[in-house]
This record gives C-alpha cells, sequence and structure tokens, in this order.
C-alpha cells in the first residue's frame, strides 16, 4: 500500500490509521499490478480539504469546507484528512473502528490531558466528534480515567517504580512477542543471569538512594519469573528488600504467570520476600485452545495454582485473559470469563489478540477479518458486563498495534486491588528504573512530558557477556537527574 499526500508534509498519520483497517500491509511499498493502492490528496482551495482514495478498482472522492480561519490551521487539515480517509476506508470495508482515529497506546492519557485542559465536557465532545470515538469506548474511558486519576494522585516529583526482568520460559507462547527464551535453549544461563540481576539490583539501588528518590511500587515480569527456581527467585527478590527502601511501597508485584511454573515451594519464597500481589494468567479454560497456542498446561493446573496461591497466604491475585484468539468461540470465551469468576480473584487484565503479522488479510479477506473483529468484540463486551456485575471496575486501559478490531487492554480490579504499576507505567507517571534483560529504564522529567530511555541489552546472553557495559549506561540515571532537576 503507497500513501501519497499532497499539502500535508507528514503521512505517518495516515500509515498508521491505514493499519487499523489493514494490518498486514506493508506501507509504501509500491506494488507492480496497483502502483498507487492508496492516494491522499490534501489541497488548500481557501477552505477546501479533499481526500482521494484508490485501492484496486475501488474510488472514492470526499471534499469537507472549513470555516476560513481554521483552513490556515496546519492541525486542523491534518484532522480533517484522517477524517475523510477513515471514513471513506469504512465504506470501503464496513468496518467502522471503535476508537476512531485514534492508533496510540494511550488514549485515556489524552483523554485526561484534554479534560486538564478544556473541562469534561468539551474533552468528550473531541473525542466523540474529532477523533471519532464510540460512545461505548468514550464511556469505558471515562470510567478508567476516574479510577486512574485516585492512583496517580499517590505519586510525587520524586517518585519512582521498579521493574525487575526475567526473560526466561517454559515455552514460547504463538502470540507472544516479548524479548523471551525458552529455558528449554537458555537453561544454562539462568544462574549467572541471577547472579548479575542481584548485581545490577544493588547498583540500581545505590543510584536511587544518591538521587533521593522514592519508590512507590515494584513489579517483576518478563517472560515468565517462576521459571526460576524457588531459592533462585529467593536470591533476586531478597536483594530488592535488602538494597532498595520498600517501607512505603504500595505494590510489590510477581508474575507467576504460567500455571505450570508454579509449585508451593516458588510461592512461599515469593511470599517470605515481602510480595503481597501474584498474577496467575491461564489466557483462556479451553483445554485445545491452551494447546493449540504452545501454553504447556491445563485448565486443572489454573485451579490448582490458584489453590496453592491462596494457600500460601496471597490475597491479591490477577489473572489474565485474552480475547480474539484464534479457534475460540463466544461459547467458550464466556465459559472461560464465568470460571474466572468463581475463582474471585482481586483483578482481572482482559487482552485483546494482537497479531504479530495477520496471514492473507489482504482485500479479498476483508469479510473474514471484519467476523473475527466483532466476534472478539463480542467477548470484550460480555467480559465488561460480567465483571461490572461482579463488582470489579476498570483501573487501566492500553492499546496495542495490530489488535484484532482495533479494540483495548483493560485492567479491571475489585476497588483497593488494582495493579498500581501498571497505571504509572501506562500513563508514563514517574520514572521507571528497570533491571535485566530487555528491560528498558523510562526517566521522567517532573512536572512535563519529557523521557528519556535507557536500555538493557535484550537477550540474556548480551546480558551476560556486556553486564559492564550495560551497568556503565546506569549513570545516564545520575546525569539526567542532574540535568533537570
Amino acid at each position: 500500500m503507497y500513501i501519497v499526500t499532497e499539502g500535508i508534509k507528514s503521512r505517518y498519520e495516515y500509515e498508521k490509521l491505514a493499519r487499523v483497517f489493514f494490518p498486514d500491509q506493508k506501507m509504501n511499498e509500491r506494488e507492480a499490478d496497483d502502483p498507487a493502492a492508496l492516494r491522499i490528496e490534501v489541497r488548500r482551495r481557501e477552505t477546501l480539504i479533499s481526500s482521494l482514495l484508490r485501492l484496486g478498482d475501488w474510488e472514492a472522492y470526499d471534499e469537507v469546507t472549513v470555516e476560513a480561519p481554521l483552513a490556515e490551521d496546519k492541525n486542523t487539515c491534518e484532522l480533517t484528512a484522517a477524517q475523510l480517509l477513515c471514513r471513506q476506508f469504512t465504506r470501503l470495508t464496513g468496518f467502522n473502528p471503535p476508537w476512531g482515529l485514534l492508533t496510540g497506546i494511550r488514549p485515556m492519557k489524552l483523554l485526561r490531558m484534554l479534560t486538564r485542559d478544556y473541562g469534561e465536557t468539551e474533552a468528550d465532545r473531541r473525542f466523540r466528534e474529532d477523533y471519532l470515538v464510540s460512545d461505548r469506548k468514550l464511556a469505558l474511558g471515562r470510567r478508567t480515567v476516574q479510577n486512574e486519576d485516585r492512583i496517580l494522585a499517590l505519586s510525587r516529583d520524586n517518585s519512582f517504580s521498579l521493574y525487575l526482568s526475567v526473560p526466561f520460559c517454559p515455552s514460547r507462547c504463538s502470540y507472544c512477542s516479548f524479548v523471551s527464551q525458552s529455558i528449554e535453549h537458555a537453561a544454562k544461563l539462568i544462574p549467572q543471569y541471577v547472579e548479575l540481576l542481584v548485581k545490577e539490583i544493588e547498583v540500581t539501588a545505590g543510584i536511587a538512594r544518591s538521587l533521593g528518590l522514592r519508590l512507590e511500587s515494584v513489579y517483576m515480569g518478563g517472560g515468565t519469573p517462576t521459571t526460576l527456581s524457588a531459592e533462585q527467585l529467593e536470591t533476586v527478590l531478597s536483594a530488592v528488600t535488602r538494597y532498595f527502601d520498600v517501607s512505603g511501597i504500595h505494590e510489590f508485584t510477581v508474575e507467576a504467570g504460567r500455571p505450570d511454573t508454579i509449585t508451593p515451594e516458588k510461592l512461599a519464597a515469593i511470599r517470605r520476600s515481602g510480595v503481597g500481589r501474584v498474577s496467575i494468567n491461564p489466557q483462556t479454560l479451553n483445554d485445545e485452545l491452551l494447546s493449540a497456542i504452545g501454553r504447556r498446561h491445563t485448565a486443572a493446573q489454573v485451579y490448582e495454582a490458584m489453590g496453592m496461591a491462596r494457600a500460601a497466604g496471597f490475597e491479591n491475585i490477577n489473572m489474565d485473559l485474552i480475547a480474539g484468539l484464534q479457534g475460540d468461540t463466544i461459547e467458550s470465551y464466556r465459559r472461560t470469563v464465568d470460571e474466572v469468576m468463581a475463582l474471585h480473584p482481586e483483578s482481572v487484565t482482559v487482552h485483546v489478540l494482537a497479531m504479530k503479522r495477520a496471514a492473507g488479510l489482504v482485500t479479498g479477506h476483508l469479510a473474514e477479518y471484519n467476523a473475527e473483529g466483532a466476534l472478539a468484540a463480542e467477548m470484550l463486551d460480555y467480559g465488561e458486563q460480567t465483571l461490572t456485575a461482579c463488582g470489579y471496575e476498570p483501573y487501566y486501559l492500553y492499546r496495542q498495534s495490530g489488535m484484532v478490531g482495533n479494540l483495548e487492554n483493560v485492567g479491571w480490579s475489585r476497588p483497593g486491588s488494582e495493579g498500581v504499576y501498571n497505571v504509572f507505567i501506562m500513563d508514563e507517571t514517574h520514572t521507571i528504573l528497570a533491571v535485566g534483560g530487555g528491560a528498558v529504564t523510562k526517566l521522567k522529567q517532573p512536572g512535563v512530558n519529557h523521557i528519556e530511555r535507557i536500555f538493557n541489552f535484550k537477550y540474556p546472553y548480551e546480558y551476560i557477556s556486556r553486564f559492564d557495559e550495560m551497568i556503565d549506561r546506569k549513570k545516564g540515571i545520575i546525569a539526567f537527574y542532574d540535568q533537570f532537576c
């Protein structure tokens, strides 16, 4: 698919919008049989903005007149062109994206910013009329922002959260896009990885202490942290409590993740280390689907893992689900949601399948693509109704590129059991100091929307072999705070 713009320099936003409707299409690659698959013309004839779309044999032309004073406004012209393009694509495909023109990861951050600047009524109008967001998604967003705000109020200018990365998994799930290594190939690296991770924790804690930073939350993710042994988990987690001041934190979470990695010994080690919240992630309770997506566990092991976690004393447990898995049905998904509700987790995070690369979603397969999106939307609707009826509230929301149906991921929680780290990182509220393979430190300048990043090496063998070089990068944390604070 090739995009040509006239009168507007950048076409990046139009390319992102096109991917909402055609997630598998490569942008800016002319095809031999269709050298101009997509063409946008934005002409400034006084107050006229026009959009011409060609896709194969299909062609549509639209234009709109903007009031003269606004016609000189570049932002208004670009927004109007995007609206025209979105409506044309909707006519072509029959798909009306529920988030309209919004293609970014953090729509709640935008809603909060607009509310702060213009008030709730005007912010809602802009979401509906300017960005073409559906009433249902706006209502969900408004609920989410209200719950997020209570958590964001916990943060201060000197606040930070800590992320611990354990990039190992028992096997790789078919839908996964995270940096992780199967222990079948990387088990021999784990002992040295743990040793160096503890060293990085010590160095990072020293930097935070020297800068007078205040720790708000700790999150261990991956990968699957419980791929580590009980002894290794306790070694890493006790290093956190030894080197960092955790006396005032609001949350310490370990993403236990795969039920087939959870044992009473590991849960006891996690609990002894001061962790109060764990996540047990079935994704689905359909055994056939679990096998199809590469999850080497059964629904029965999910129930067993939940029982072990309760027996270990955990009173704050999250469970992750995925809507839109290929081969799932609405009946199967409803059963999963109902059975998860019967387990009474304190929070449930509902993800939508994000396609790493869709197969065959070209013009001839639009009906199939739209059907998948409609099914995922029906799944989300059922989850929203059921979770709300059971007393859960949405407390954070984010989106990914290539999501089936252009939908969203939502964290639901009973009041008081929210995963505060999730809110902090999605809102980019404060600094995230990150340790481990693939971890990214995000340095937030207080009071402004400015972030700088320090990247760790992605893969465990790089993390180990270039550890000293990576530790040297941590000096950038001090340089950042010396510059801005």
